[in-house]
């Protein structure tokens, strides 16, 4: 009887691994990854619920953001800890891809979504956008003379009240990266020494810019969509613009997935990146905090943002402002002193 209630338990238990994916085998995955944790904390939790697969996440430090994350990536090429890197933007997954850092894995739902948003070889997938706008106080500012351009502040009358994240780290890197590939190197360095010596405020982080706007610090700051969503959401005296729509456009910035090369679980790896390419999560992101901006189609966009189809945009690839990188973050770092 007590041999027969053994079976019994054994099998209970090998039902509850079977019927429960992840469980049993005891599935992990690990993923790095440089989108705040607020926001990303809540798509890896409903991961492990919908698929049973523990995920052991190292997020990224505001003030480093992509860049930490990334050389601790190719520190570790040979001998990798992570399974996954799911950046909150794409330049520096490009340079990851060159050298020799990811893995080809060609999810089935990144069906519908533009090749520009896609690695041809499967090495990196983008999804959920994000853009480069102004964001000023409307008590500090009114509507009629804030500015539409990037450009406009360098002028005189922004002296001193403007804030931008440090251009060597995140998504300000990636916007230097992109001024450079697009301008070339004499008038992004121009644009960058004119602000420098219009006294712009440069600070650890755009969330560190929004909020030197929010409390009036700053009348005007450069951040990303996400970072001014959030103000937006507080009922903070701010608003947002989408600047040199009648110029170069802003800046779109997708997130972007990518397998690391010889990773411990590449099971689990394929099953995270599918997961974090459905509509689900874009649309998640979509109606979340940050107000993503999602590529698949059909997925509904953020309420407080123009549709993605009324405005203009960077026309630069991915792969251009990824070359630039490097020789723009060598200008700003002797812009900077550093």
């Amino acid at each position: 009887m007590i041999r027969n209630l053994q079976l019994i338990c054994l099998f209970a238990v090998i039902g509850i691994g079977l019927w429960v994916p992840g469980v049993f085998a005891g599935e992990t995955v690990v993923v790095y990854t440089s989108v705040d944790q607020v926001f990303s904390e809540p798509v890896l939790k409903a991961f492990e619920a919908t698929t049973g697969i523990h995920v052991r996440a190292l997020y990224d430090v505001e003030a480093a953001k992509t860049v930490g994350l990334v050389n601790r990536l190719i520190a570790e090429k040979r001998r990798p800890a992570a399974d996954v890197f799911w950046n909150s933007e794409i330049s520096r997954t490009i340079m990851l891809k060159q050298k020799g850092v990811l893995a080809s894995y060609v999810s089935p739902n990144r069906k519908g979504l533009s090749p520009a948003f896609y690695d041809p070889g499967g090495y990196w997938t983008g999804f959920a956008a994000r853009a480069r706008v102004i964001l000023y106080n409307t008590r500090l500012v009114s509507p009629d003379t804030a500015p539409s351009s990037i450009f406009e502040l360098t002028e005189p009358k922004w002296r001193g009240r403007v804030a931008m994240a440090n251009p060597l780290f995140g998504t300000a890197s990636m916007h230097m990266a992109a001024l450079w590939a697009q301008l070339g190197e004499k008038r992004t360095k121009e644009w960058l020494s004119a602000m420098l010596a219009n006294k712009v405020a440069v600070v650890n982080g755009n969330s560190v810019a929004r909020d030197m706007v929010v409390s009036g610090r700053a009348a005007v700051c450069i951040t990303d969509t996400d970072d001014a969503a959030v103000a937006i959401e507080k009922k903070a005296p701010v608003a947002v613009i989408f600047a040199d729509q009648k110029g170069i456009g802003a800046l779109l910035i997708p997130s972007s997935v990518a397998m690391i090369r010889r990773c411990p679980h590449p099971d689990a790896a394929r099953r995270l990146i599918d997961f974090l390419l459905s509509k689900r999560v874009e649309e998640m992101m979509a109606r979340g905090e940050s107000a993503q901006m999602p590529l698949h189609k059909g997925v509904l966009s953020p309420t407080i943002f123009p549709p993605m189809e009324r405005l203009r945009f960077m026309r630069i690839g991915f792969n251009e402002i990824a070359d630039a990188i490097t020789p723009s973050a060598r200008m700003c770092r002797k812009a900077l002193g550093h």
